[in-house]
Order: structure tokens, then sequence, then C-alpha cells
């Protein structure tokens, strides 16, 4: 169940849309932040909510790629390696996180501290290769970069 609070904030988004499906992604939106992830049974939970089959739901959450459909560590690294990225070291990149961190693309620490994931255009391209860490960018990233970003979050998230 949403909180009191995420129900008005529901209330509020329902007034803003014409139908309940459109005011499905912000509704997902609100669950991810207070759930963690959309599972099964949220989705079945914003299903009767906005009175719309499940089957709609599972489709929008299974199409997003900014949905996460399992749980994701505090920190979830997201790597674009579209063309921009990918030119400019996007999969080296990648490869260097998943030897750091000692997990592949889809995993999460055991700690539960980060999870990677590879993603499509994260619509930087002027700054690639660009990772999304929770929903801050870090632009124009090199191994080091990266090393340090790891140390200052592995820090932070004691």
């Amino acid at each position: 169940m949403f909180t009191e609070e995420n129900l008005k904030k529901v209330e509020e988004i329902k007034k803003r849309y014409p139908t309940a499906q459109a005011a499905l992604l912000p509704v997902l939106w609100i669950a991810q932040e207070q759930f963690g992830w959309i599972s099964e049974d949220v989705m079945r939970y914003v299903a009767e909510l906005l009175g719309l089959p499940y089957s709609h739901i599972y489709g929008v959450v299974t199409f997003y790629t900014m949905y996460n459909k399992k749980p994701v560590g505090k920190y979830h690294l997201q790597v674009c390696t579209n063309i921009s990225c990918m030119l400019n070291g996007a999969y080296e990149n990648l490869e260097h996180i998943q030897r750091k961190l000692n997990i592949k693309v889809g995993q999460t620490t055991p700690d539960m501290k980060f999870t990677l994931s590879e993603v499509e255009c994260l619509g930087s391209c002027g700054t690639a290769p660009v990772i999304q860490v929770n929903d801050d960018y870090y632009e124009n990233m090199t191994r080091e970069k990266i090393d340090k970003l790891i140390e200052q979050l592995s820090r932070d998230g004691k």
C-alpha cells in the first residue's frame, strides 16, 4: 500500500491527466520510489488503484527500462552503450566496473550496495560516455573517474 502522502500524490496526478491510463507512468514512478522496484504485487496494486487491467500495467513496466523489475542495490549504475557512448569507451567502462565490483550486468553486489545495468541512450551524447547512478548523471567517464566514483559511493554507503 502507498503511504498516505503518496496516495495524495496519486490523487493529484489523476486530476492532471484525462484518463487513468495517461496517469500510469508517474504513478508507477511513485511506486518505484516507495518500494524500490515494481513487483507483480505492486503492479496488481497499481492496476486496482487506477482501475486498469493488470496486463496493461505489466506491459508498460516490462517495456520501459526505467522501471526496475527486481530489487536493485542502493546505487544503481546504468551504463549507456548507445552509439556516442560506445564510440567513446562505454564498453571498456562497463567491463571495468564489472571487474571492479566483481559482478556482471544485471547483477547486484552481495552487500546490496551496487547494481549494474547496461542501458540504451541516456540522452547525453555530447558528454559521452555517460553513467547514470540512481537519478544523477556522470559524464565524460573514464576508468579513473569510475574508480573515484565507486570509492566515494562505497564510503557514503556505510
